[in-house]
Formats: structure tokens, sequence, C-alpha cells
């Protein structure tokens, strides 16, 4: 077990602070820290060039969910950098056997440098870091936390709107159960947003221990139920899909099922420069018309998940710059 790093103060980032360090949620890491890395990815945004920074290493993935953008994306930021991968599948590892996490991890951490786990149930991750000698990067743990896509949603706002300080932020959809909203709001604590303002309907309003957190952290936020109140006056707009697949009772989303839409309609009120954000995978709130938008940025976003990745694993690998 290794020791917990606490986060820097805002005047200094050591060049080792992120060295051999698990990243388990966004409320770790200090503002400083979190700029370091942002500078460091600018590094990697363009055409790819051949890399060999983390040519001696083996990253492992192990996903317990589906995923699309977090395990490919770092997967082919491991391989940019020179990195091998090795990649743990649920459904044709012992895991069916009834193999538990904590033998999982231990295997993980002899065949590789760094793992990266999505899990289902909050706290896996946590519970991995506890027990391998080598870092363990959070992909998700069930409603949660998800540090590393809150950190590419933070870049991209940065990337595109060339600040984070002083905007207004709606964040739009299912407060409640999607991790990805939850951990963009706590993101937001590091920083100095003008607002923001947190709309969904009644039921996926967030849960009571996110609340008490954002206040205790200092975030100047409203909860609202209808965009309409607040698209005029954002600058970002974060929006989420019905976490369908979080819900303990089935009925429960039967009745929130396709309660809130982002239209064109919608966004030709919405303030000018105005970006919208989704982590993505959508559903019916987000229709696909809504691409050709210029206020569009969330394909963006999703590719700019290499170049954030690429340097959160050369930062916890201690690979130095590029």
């Amino acid at each position: 077990m290794r020791r917990r790093i606490e986060p820097l103060g805002a005047d200094a980032v050591s060049r080792d602070a992120w060295k051999g360090r698990d990243v388990i949620s966004i409320l770790d890491f200090s503002r400083s820290e979190l700029e370091s890395l942002f500078e460091a990815a600018n590094e990697f945004v363009g055409p790819p060039k051949p890399r060999k920074n983390l040519a001696d290493y083996i990253v492992a993935t192990a996903f317990f969910e589906p995923s699309t953008r977090t395990r490919l994306s770092f997967t082919t930021a491991a391989l940019r950098l020179g990195a091998k991968v090795i990649d743990l599948s649920p459904d044709v590892s012992s895991i069916l056997k009834g193999e538990s996490l904590h033998d999982t991890t231990m295997m993980l951490e002899g065949y590789s440098d760094l793992i990266v786990m999505r899990h289902p149930s909050e706290g896996a991750a946590l519970l991995a870091a506890e027990l391998s000698s080598v870092p363990v990067v959070n992909g998700g743990d069930g409603s949660q936390h998800h540090p590393s896509q809150a950190m590419l949603d933070l870049f991209t706002v940065r990337r595109l709107k060339g600040r984070i300080d002083g905007l207004t932020y709606t964040v739009l959809g299912d407060n409640r159960y999607a991790r990805s909203a939850a951990s963009f709001l706590y993101g937001l604590t590091k920083f100095k947003p003008k607002m923001v303002y947190v709309v969904s309907p009644e039921s996926l309003r967030p849960r009571d221990e996110i609340i008490k957190q954002l206040k205790g952290l200092g975030l100047r936020f409203e909860q609202r139920s209808d965009l309409e109140q607040v698209i005029g006056g954002t600058d970002v707009l974060y929006l989420t899909r019905i976490q369908k697949e979080r819900f303990p009772d089935p009925n429960e989303y039967e009745k929130v099922k396709g309660s809130y839409k982002l239209t064109k309609d919608v966004l030709a009120r919405g303030k000018s420069g105005m970006i919208v954000l989704h982590p993505l995978p959508r559903s019916t709130e987000l229709p696909y018309d809504v691409d050709s938008a210029k206020s569009a940025a969330y394909m963006t976003q999703a590719h700019l998940g290499v170049p954030l990745r690429m340097a959160l694993l050369l930062k916890v690998l201690g690979g130095g710059r590029a």
C-alpha cells in the first residue's frame, strides 16, 4: 500500500507531485496541479508524433462496465507514448469463476505499471488503490467519481473558451446518477466560475451528499428545472443522458425518460459563443441534427481525451516531458 498524496497548494507544484499517484477523485488535486496537467496536455494536441516516453511501461485496463471513449482513449494514449497495454475482459476472465476484486487487483498489480479501472460499485477504485502498489486511475465508479473525464471537460473549456474562471456554466440532465456531472461540478470547485446552474427534473437533482460537498467547497450554484430560464446567459452547457442502468427501480426511470431534450430551437436562444459539452454516449436528449450547430463541441471534447490522458499517464508514471 502506498502513501496517499495530498494536493499541493496553489503556489507550487513540484515536478514529482503527480508521480506514483492514484487518480480516484478530482477533489484530490489542487488547481495548480490541474493547470500543470492542462499545460502538459497542450503539447499533445495536433497530429500524433512517434514517442517512446513510456516504452518500458505496461498499462492495464480493467473495465467491469462498458466503455468506448474512456477505455479506448487511455489505450490510444498509452500506445502513442510507446507503452504496452494489457486488457482485462471480464467476460472471458476468471471473474466468471468468482474471482474477487481483491484478487483481480493483486494480479494486475503484478502484471503492469498502472491500472485503469472502471467498476459499477462506488469505492471500487479506491479499494483497488489501497491494495495495489502500482498507481490506479479511476475510470468511473458507480455514480460517484470519474476524475479523468472531469479533467478532460475542464481542459476542453480552457482550450475552447481560453479560460475556466469567470464563465457561467449550466449542467443539464441526470445530476443524480451521472458520475460525469458530479465530477464536473467537483472540478469547478477548483476554479472561480461566475455562476453554475444545475438544471434537472426534480427526481434527477443531485444527491444530498453532492449538494453538501459543493456547498462546503464554496461553489456558487443554483438549482433550476427549466433550461430556458438560464440558457441566455450560459457560456458552457454541459449535458448528460439519463443513466438508465443506475436506477434502482426501472419504473422510476420510465417516469423521467425523455424529460429533457436539447434542440436547435432551444440552442438558438442561447448566448453567442456558448459551447455544448456532453461526455457521451448520448440518447434522445441530444439529437444528431445538433451536431451541425456552431456551439456543438462534444466531438472535439471526446477527441481531446487522448492528449489529456497522454499527459495524465506521463505525469503519474514519471515519464518526464515529451
